[in-house]
């Protein structure tokens, strides 16, 4: 995993983040990277799973479509591209 140094915090920013991890139950550097997950990383971001189940629930497909789709999908191996 990678590590991060944050310079120039602010007194009452650190002051802050000690409080709030207490508040929490966390440590500060727990607190920290629960803040910066949730900064990048928010609940509300498009799961593609989550996109493709719905988009086959709304057009009314089921396992029985899957399968079908599977029995006359192409299952030849692609060839590789010739780099000559």
């Amino acid at each position: 995993m990678a590590a991060v140094t944050i310079r120039n915090l602010s007194d009452e920013v650190h002051r802050a983040l000690k409080v709030r991890a207490a508040q929490h139950g966390r440590s500060t550097e727990a607190e920290m990277r629960v803040i910066l997950e949730t900064a990048v990383r928010p609940a509300s971001r498009l799961r593609l799973g989550t996109a493709l189940v719905e988009m086959s629930q709304e057009l009314g497909l089921t396992n029985a479509d899957v399968e079908a789709l599977d029995l006359i999908r192409d299952k030849t191996p692609a060839e590789p591209p010739r780099f000559e």
